[in-house]
């Protein structure tokens, strides 16, 4: 009978040389970067018998949530103890979990698994432990036994004994989700024979149909020993289950494989070295070489796939890119080449295993990515590595210079006004017709001539600001002679700013971070794109006249704001700006990184008894009715009791109601009125538009307690002619601004002559309220000594502290490149 392959994709030439590490033999292999596959002299072999030639695999992480059908490979590692005797129990019943809920969501799910090997050799242990311990007992005719040894346990022994086990293992398990499995074990020859692998394959086909998961392993206890290159005629055989996996899914037409193992998925260096990085996505176009590890520690065939090569920039040089043994690579690749994406990732982590197989198919940053089309530019992890080396050397630049790229970058706002208003202009026509945005977004995404002016001014004024915030001297002690102490700024680092439909935002938190010496990724929202990229290229341009063009990046990739908030290696400092669950979904995804920001804005204005009733109406119509949108917009109007049946009360409703500013009742306001509006649902809501609740207070006293229940601490006001009451407030109020007698729209960095903000912080550390300059600055010490040592100031030693305080001086004039050179 005729015997068909089907074939690799196209990669180099492979060649091995082994190499000694000091403790023990590893397996390099170098990929030539000759044409196509030549694996012991074969040629190239375009198609795919069996699979599907034509398919084409996702190019998009987030494309992964509309995979059907999906393979599952669960490594040696990730099904086995760490003895290696015995199954993983804990870590085995959620990958269950997870495969069952997405075979109920509709999801096609079939498992390549391991652990025959493992289970068989616990259950013979214990048999070959209890036969001796009998035999022994027998012999000797006394109770105490001696120590007993097991024999080496031959493999296909093992896997004979744990088959059955394993399968009634994920039985019990799959059924407590109401989902039926069944076992296909296959061999090598089931994949060469044409009528075994259609039979194969029909029998999948209608498991998958009648909504059962099959359990797919290799016969381990008839399978030969893999030979070494025993590949033919481009045929990857079924020495593991890595290529088992990647057979069963270019020959099932999956639209996606996850291979789990115990990596986190390809590296630029081998895992665990200092300067090892995990791959995103790995385009196999632009691999030259690749170096191997070791196999696992369980199993036939097992782990000999954890591929780590690396991608690298055009101006980066070849470099060897590290990796585990090449079966996996050229079984990820020929699953890739057939059509089906691949991802592999760690399935032993305690901290992701719940949720790991989950998360790769909600697209979600997991392991490492196979896609076939190159990424249109730098990964954002690049970008942050970038933007940090070039942002040390912005944080070295004089403060003349620093300001000298903010005000090129504020001449070059109004000179390009027409370009931005244009961009601007097919944002808004886009946002317009997808209908999506409230009126009050698309008022934010909207840019003026106005505006532009408005912000070349604001960052102008930043630019005055910048002339001595960094390198400022805070504090100066003479801890003992010829040793001294001084507290200094210094910039934070990496900011990372994501912001919404919000574009003038982009060259204000530019000017912020240039101006404190920080390096700042820029996330912008899609329905500002086309404003945002003509933003970031003037701002680069103004960047590159003192050569730190790259210290602000503009993140444009399909990153997920989730994924960004992992890079906690990357960047030291999130912030917000857009809406609230914007900003609570961050500070939820950011684990180890920062945030800076609020995720409310529920602000009040008291009105008291003594309050001005002119002063009110314009306070009270200011703080609401100037922009809603804003998170420093009034939400709750509090009234002391005395003033409900008076005219001004009246006076107040009237404006609210011409300003056609719908009132929701609180509890208290509402049981004073026989037609009453809607009762407020909660006292802690923020509108964001000319919506506002009314609630009642007896006193001043009374109205801070509601401030400090049902407030978020952003900006709070009262309105009072009484100056002990005002007092009292501003002193017991817990919110980062309070005001009296005046809107609580004042509450903003430029209103503040801070120039511009990258937002308010109702944090209780670091900065609060609107958030300028400083607040992007933290601080180091710098000793300056003369052979100081500890041991100078014992009890023994010579020397006695001084602790004294010095005058604060000017920041240390810097000396650039070019002046050490004169």
């Amino acid at each position: 009978m005729h015997t068909c392959h089907a074939h690799l994709p196209c990669i180099p030439a492979i060649h091995t040389y082994k190499k000694d590490h000091g403790n023990g033999v590893g397996l390099y292999c170098i990929l030539g970067v000759g044409g196509g596959v030549r694996v012991n002299g074969s040629q190239d072999f375009p198609s795919f018998p069996g699979g599907h030639a034509n398919s084409i695999s996702f190019a998009h992480r987030g494309e992964l949530c509309q995979a059907k059908r999906i393979v599952v490979k669960l490594g040696s590692a990730v099904v086995t103890r760490g003895d290696e005797c015995g199954l993983a129990l804990g870590r085995l019943a959620s990958i269950v979990e997870q495969v069952a809920m997405l075979q109920n969501q509709g999801r096609e799910m079939m498992i390549v698994t391991s652990g025959a090997v493992a289970f068989g050799k616990q259950r013979l242990r214990h048999e070959i432990l209890l036969s001796q311990s009998v035999r022994q007992a027998l012999h000797s005719g006394q109770n105490q036994l001696k120590d007993v040894s097991v024999p080496v346990l031959e493999a296909r022994a093992c896997a004979a004994a744990g088959q059955s086990g394993l399968m009634a293992l994920y039985e019990a398990m799959f059924s407590q989700y109401s989902t039926c499995t069944a076992q296909v074990l296959v061999t090598n020859l089931d994949f060469h024979d044409d009528q075994k692998r259609r039979n194969l394959n029909s029998t999948l086909q209608e498991l998958l149909g009648m909504n059962i998961v099959p359990i797919v392993n290799t016969n381990d206890a008839v399978v030969p020993p893999p030979e070494p290159n025993s590949d033919l005629q481009g045929v990857i055989s079924i020495k593991d289950n890595d290529s088992l996996a990647a057979r069963l899914a270019v020959e099932m037409k999956a639209d996606l494989l996850i291979a789990l193992s115990d990596v986190e998925g390809l590296y630029d260096s081998p895992p665990g070295t200092d300067d090892a990085k995990l791959i995103d996505i790995f385009y196999p176009g632009d691999q030259q070489s690749i170096t191997y590890g070791t196999k696992s520690r369980v199993g036939i065939g097992g782990m000999e796939a954890k591929v780590l090569p690396e991608t690298r920039t055009r101006a980066e040089p070849c470099r060897p890119i590290q990796t585990r043994p090449h079966t996996d690579v050229k079984a990820a690749l020929w699953a890739l080449q057939g059509g089906t994406s691949v991802v592999i990732a760690n399935g032993t982590n305690p901290k992701v295993t719940g949720h790991v197989i989950t998360d790769i198919v909600e697209g979600k940053k997991v392991g490492t990515f196979f896609s076939e089309v190159k990424p249109a530019g730098p990964t954002v992890e690049h970008q942050a590595e970038m933007a940090r080396n070039s942002g040390r050397t912005l944080a070295t630049l004089r403060p003349d210079q620093r300001s000298e790229i903010i005000c090129r970058l504020a001449d070059r706002l109004v000179e390009k006004e027409e370009e931005i208003l244009a961009a601007n202009k097919i944002d808004m026509e886009l946002a317009a017709n997808e209908g999506k945005l409230s009126a009050a977004l698309l008022n934010r995404l909207s840019l003026s001539p106005a505006k532009l002016g408005s912000l070349s001014t604001g960052l102008r004024q930043i630019a005055v600001a910048s002339q001595d915030s960094l390198g400022r001297v805070l504090r100066r002690t003479r801890l003992a002679h010829n040793l001294e102490l001084e507290q200094i700024t210094v910039p934070i680092g990496v900011l990372l700013v994501i912001f919404e439909a919000r574009p003038d935002c982009l060259p204000q938190v530019s000017s912020l971070a240039i101006a404190s010496g920080n390096a700042l990724l820029a996330k912008g929202g899609k329905e500002a794109a086309n404003t945002n990229r003509i933003l970031h290229e003037l701002t680069q341009e103004a960047l590159d006249i003192h050569g730190v063009q790259e210290a602000v990046q503009l993140v444009s990739t399909r990153e997920e704001v989730e994924d960004l908030c992992r890079l906690d290696e990357m960047i030291d400092l999130i912030i917000p700006r857009g809406s609230s669950q914007l900003v609570r979904n961050i500070q939820r995804a950011a684990r180890g990184i920062p945030v800076l920001g609020h995720s409310e804005g529920i602000c009040h204005v008291y009105v008291d008894s003594e309050a001005n009733a002119d002063k009110v109406i314009k306070i009270v119509r200011d703080s609401k009715c100037d922009y809603p949108a804003a998170c420093n917009a009034m939400e709750t109007l509090l009234v002391h009791r005395d003033i409900l049946s008076t005219p001004e009360f009246d006076q107040i409703i009237d404006m609210l109601r011409t300003e056609q500013v719908k009132i929701h009742a609180g509890p208290r306001f509402a049981s004073f009125l026989t037609f009453r509006p809607s009762e407020v649902k909660s006292l802690r809501t923020e509108y964001g538009d000319l919506e506002c609740c009314i609630e009642v207070v007896d006193s001043m006293q009374e109205a801070v307690d509601h401030i400090h229940r049902y407030g978020s601490s952003h900006t709070d006001v009262i309105v009072t002619e009484n100056e002990d009451t005002a007092e009292q407030f501003l002193q017991q109020l817990d919110s980062a601004c309070v005001f009296w007698n005046t809107s609580s729209r004042f509450s903003d960095g430029y209103r503040f002559g801070l120039g511009a903000e990258v937002g308010i912080s109702t944090a209780r550390i670091h900065a609060r309220g609107p958030v300028g300059l400083d607040g992007l600055l933290t601080t180091k010490w710098v000793l300056r000594g003369n052979g100081h040592t500890a041991a100078d100031f014992s009890e023994q030693g010579t020397m006695k502290y001084l602790h004294e305080n010095l005058p604060v001086t000017p920041p240390r004039p810097r000396q650039t490149a070019a002046q050490s050179e004169d």
